[in-house]
């Protein structure tokens, strides 16, 4: 330490200098820890995308990592730049000192040029009128540089006048005069964007109608609740026979998911739980040509009297969890005929992993709280069932016909033991053991679980009926509850229409405004022209033909 102090110069102005110096060089060091720190949060999350398109989700959590990941991603990189800054205003106090400190610049990737449907501005920058080194003033032009930011125009409100000119007649002094044009609903004064908007971030971004008049008075634009509410009841309607084709093609398939999810209902001072049922048509797993649909439906309750109306007329494999209330869908002798049922593995690995979860169980320690009991027989039982999964991921995609014949020689043999292991660890089980009751669920249901073996349309999972139904879970945090039946009913119609848009890849907002644009003139007899994979092939011919 003496050495140390002795080493030091006993001048003010060199002490200060030498604190600058001392304290760039540490913004310098703290900029790349942090942009190390970034950089590796980054790759992590790209080794997990990665992981997911090859190998599709691994367990339920899957989603939930990437979201942490993400905002870890988010928090790191905001913290890196800023650390960045900070280096370079503290190298740049050390230019008047003896020692100067070269300021810290963080490595990014080179930009990708912005799309080229963007619209450009020129915004030609004053060249110099003489020469900067000898003041002449003949110059000659030898080219230009380009350099491009990328802007937003804030949103815009405008009012649209459709101006009708009368005429009379000379000889007979008729007047006439143009038709007025249509409107999306009779006496509205809204436009077909403007409605999507509304509709889009009500039942699509999850923003309740008072927050969203809230906006549009701060933005000059008073609209009360009670209008845009009744904005909302009136595209319902002029919906609804959209709605109709779309339920009857969902409907229509040979295969079905189904789920069901709890939304709050407010009702005379108290709140009820209802339920929003969702059946999916997703025919990708196994090469079917036929675009993926989705249609939603409101109950009060979640009695099994609701999805056996949902399915009266359906016949095919029905994939679901094992609620009793599809127990009379799946009976013989049902007109007009019989429903598969399909089980799905993943509600049966669910109990087994969550009695198998070392991940949790090391978090628990960390935090100084009690572990939990690892049951060898779950991990085992998780083990089997994953190796299913593995086979599956390879063959994602793939015609019925190789799906079988993979799962007949590679899946059967696991079944078979899975089986006869789970049966012969029963036995020694007490009726009351956790592990017990995780094995009974499949067993019971045996004939449901196997029945993917034989036909490779069957999924092994559920999954895309829960993710039919996630942006649900999600809204309730915002929208809190619906406010009667009513408006349930009417969020299953506006549901189905978004979600079956976004399961095309179609800007749901985009397609909606379309629609409402086209729909009071558009004939019945083609109305399924206006279903979103057909309005991308209409919307392409449309604009070849412009």
């Amino acid at each position: 330490m003496k050495a140390g102090a002795e080493a030091l110069p006993d001048d003010v102005e060199a002490l200060k200098a030498a604190l600058i110096v001392a304290r760039a060089e540490a913004a310098a060091a703290r900029a790349q820890q942090s942009d190390d720190q970034a950089l590796i949060a980054h790759l992590k999350l790209q080794i997990e995308k990665l992981n997911r398109d090859r190998y599709g989700p691994r367990s339920e959590r899957t989603a939930r990592l990437l979201d942490q990941l993400e905002l870890t991603l988010e928090e790191l990189e905001s913290a890196a730049t800023e650390d960045e800054l900070a280096a370079e205003i503290a190298a740049a106090k050390t230019k008047n000192t003896t020692t100067t400190v070269a300021s810290f610049t963080r490595m990014r990737p080179s930009r990708q040029p912005f799309p080229d449907h963007l619209p450009r501005e020129r915004v030609i920058v004053p060249g110099p009128v003489a020469c900067s080194c000898c003041g002449g003033s003949r110059l000659s032009r030898l080219g230009e540089d380009i350099t491009e930011t990328l802007e937003v125009i804030p949103k815009s409100w405008k009012v649209i006048q459709h101006v009708r000119e009368k005429f009379s007649c000379r000889d007979c002094e008729k007047i006439t005069q143009a038709p007025a044009p249509f409107h999306v609903i009779a006496r509205g004064w809204a436009g077909p964007s403007l409605l999507a908007m509304v509709l889009f971030e009500k039942f699509g971004q999850h923003q309740p109608l008072n927050r969203q008049a809230e906006r549009y008075a701060k933005e000059g634009v008073p609209i009360s609740l009670s209008t845009l509410a009744d904005q909302v009841g009136g595209c319902t309607a002029v919906l609804m026979p959209l709605f109709k084709r779309l339920e009857a093609y969902v409907l229509s398939a040979e295969r079905l998911h189904g789920d069901d999810i709890r939304v709050p209902v407010l009702a005379k001072g108290k709140t009820d739980t209802g339920r929003i049922w969702v059946y999916v048509r997703d025919d990708k797993p196994f090469g079917g040509p036929a675009p993926p649909g989705a249609v939603f439906y409101y109950s009060r309750d979640r009695a099994g009297k609701h999805p056996q109306a949902h399915l009266a007329n359906y016949t095919g494999i029905f994939q679901a969890d094992a609620y009793e209330g599809y127990g009379k869908l799946y009976e013989g002798g049902r007109a007009p005929g019989l429903i598969l049922e399909a089980a799905c593995w993943v509600h049966a690995r669910r109990p087994f992993f969550v009695m198998a979860d070392l991940a949790e169980n090391a978090r628990r320690k960390a935090q100084g709280k009690k572990p939990a009991v690892i049951s060898p027989l779950a991990l085992e039982a998780v083990r089997r069932i994953d190796e299913l999964f593995e086979i599956e991921r390879a063959i994602n995609g793939q015609s019925p016909e190789r799906r079988r014949a993979i799962r007949q020689e590679l899946s059967a043999p696991l079944v078979a033991n899975l089986e006869a292991w789970m049966r012969e660890q029963r036995a020694k089980l007490s009726r009351g053991n956790d592990v017990a009751k995780a094995m009974d669920y499949m067993l019971k249901r045996w004939t449901a679980f196997t029945r993917f073996l034989d036909d490779g349309r069957i999924c092994l999972s559920n999954n895309a009926a829960e993710r039919g139904v996630r942006g649900i879970a999600l809204g309730r945090k915002s929208w809190l509850f619906c406010g009667s039946d009513r408006g349930g009913e009417r969020a299953a119609v506006m549901y189905s229409l978004i979600v079956t848009a976004k399961m095309n890849d179609i800007d749901p907002q985009a397609w909606l405004a379309d629609v409402l644009a086209r729909i009071a003139d558009h004939p019945v007899q083609k109305l399924d022209e206006l279903l979103p994979w057909n309005w991308r092939q209409l919307s392409v011919r449309n604009r070849q033909a412009a």
